[in-house]
């Protein structure tokens, strides 16, 4: 070709469009040689804590031992650091709030105003302050994704309202971003045309007769094919075919006996089949590069869900407050194994797309914690975190950190701001710097 595609190109059909991956189309042909992948940057948030000794490596350095907990990233350890000895002071409630305190402050380390009615206060989260500087280059400035959702109305934490409790991504100091629970609505916002190009009524009729957004644009993809290196046709071939897969798998009909909900409904069966579609939903947003920022509440603060399916019917929370019993160890254990593994899940999907002469993953910086330490002590220090991703290769990998003196988790923040081209030199209310010896 002798002009590269744009790396923001897009397949329209009948009013209807879709973004592009990034193909080797796209890219300058000077630029080959180098890696001009834009880098990316995904918060993932678990409630209640973590039962930290089945989770935190013995020894510091390369090559830790996978702990039971950290077991599932067998696949993709070398792209993983562990983080201990951290602490997010700010995140400590006035009483008691732990849980929605240190959800508030998970990703903007601000100490939250505690309050129950319309005067919260906070700060600008992480992902949000990204995507001030990155997420005009973009579609979406940023992805706000959760599973359980509900209003940010009323009290939900000893007095801390439910917007403390049910939001980590904040676009300003009163203003919470919002999290998308339902998987057809964030495809939707992700693969439908933000410039609304696609009618409602268009909508409405692709949906009744059961038409994929990839059935309108199908004819504009023959043509770029047409055009492409043999690297580039199977590259969004593949990509196509997932597109249609997981819109396959968000509108397929739910066992009649899982919910009372109508015969073709637009909600997986439980939240596995959520979690999965939210993940890659996250891949193929990143993968388009529809946006570069993602965030995903694998629960609420707090959460007391039950896990049926790990044998454990008690809920979350409710086990988090453990009082050193064995058998409560033993199922925490199950329930943090499981969500590890929802993140390993993501983290492999990203480093098997190819990007430039790495992956998606080496491209990217995602984040991983709790907003405390351990459920029944409450603490907010020694927090559990991974951080996954090269950022570009600007991130040495495969280590185990251990921090002494409890730096603050601010700091960490503002070694990903600048990881991502962001060069604050402070953050929340006690990021006076880098975090030193991470880079």
């Amino acid at each position: 070709m002798r002009a590269p595609l744009s790396r923001r190109a897009l397949l329209r059909g009948a009013g209807v469009a879709l973004g592009l991956p990034l193909l080797e189309a796209m890219w300058p042909r000077r630029a080959f040689a180098q890696s001009l992948a834009p880098r990316r940057f995904v918060a993932c948030y678990v409630p209640c804590g973590i039962h930290m000794a089945a989770f935190t490596p013995r020894a510091a350095g390369r090559d830790f031992d996978l702990t039971p907990i950290l077991a599932p990233l067998a696949q993709v350890r070398g792209a993983v650091n562990v983080l201990t000895g951290l602490a997010n002071l700010p995140a400590r409630p006035d009483g008691a709030g732990d849980h929605a305190a240190g959800t508030g402050s998970f990703l903007t380390a601000r100490h939250v105003r505690k309050t129950d009615g319309a005067n919260i206060q906070n700060g600008i989260s992480l992902d949000q302050r990204i995507a001030q500087v990155v997420g005009g280059a973009t579609a979406l400035p940023s992805l706000v994704l959760g599973i359980e959702g509900g209003g940010g109305v009323g009290g939900c934490d000893s007095g801390y309202a439910c917007a403390y409790s049910r939001n980590i991504s904040w676009l300003g100091e009163a203003t919470p971003a919002g999290q998308e629970t339902s998987p057809r609505a964030a495809f939707d916002r992700v693969f439908g045309d933000l410039r609304a190009e696609e009618s409602p009524e268009l909508a409405r009729r692709r949906r009744l007769y059961k038409r994929s957004v990839l059935d309108f644009v199908m004819e504009d993809a023959r043509g770029l094919q047409a055009q492409l290196g043999a690297s580039d046709r199977l590259k969004l071939d593949e990509y196509l075919t997932g597109v249609r897969e997981l819109e396959r798998r968000i509108d397929q009909p739910v066992d009649a006996q899982a919910c009372m909900l109508p015969s073709e409904p637009e909600s997986p069966r439980d939240v596995r089949d959520t979690v999965a579609l939210m993940t890659d939903l996250i891949v193929y947003a990143l993968q388009c590069d529809r946006t570069r920022v993602a965030s995903f509440m694998l629960g609420n603060g707090g959460s007391n869900r039950a896990y049926p399916f790990l044998g454990v019917p008690e809920g979350h929370h409710e086990l988090s407050h453990h009082q050193d019993n064995p058998e409560n160890h033993r199922k925490l254990t199950l329930i943090d194994t499981w969500e590890v593994e929802q993140w390993a899940r993501l983290l492999t999907r990203m480093a098997e797309t190819p990007e430039g002469d790495g992956s998606l993953l080496d491209n990217s910086l995602i984040f991983w914690s709790s907003e405390i330490e351990d459920g029944n002590a409450h603490r907010h220090t020694n927090l559990p975190i991974l951080l996954a991703g090269a950022a570009g290769g600007a991130l040495e990998t495969g280590r185990h950190l251990v921090f002494a003196d409890a730096p603050p988790l601010a700091r960490l923040f503002v070694s990903c701001l600048n990881l991502m081209g962001v060069p604050d030199p402070t953050f929340g209310d006690d990021g006076d710097g880098p975090l030193q010896g991470l880079v």
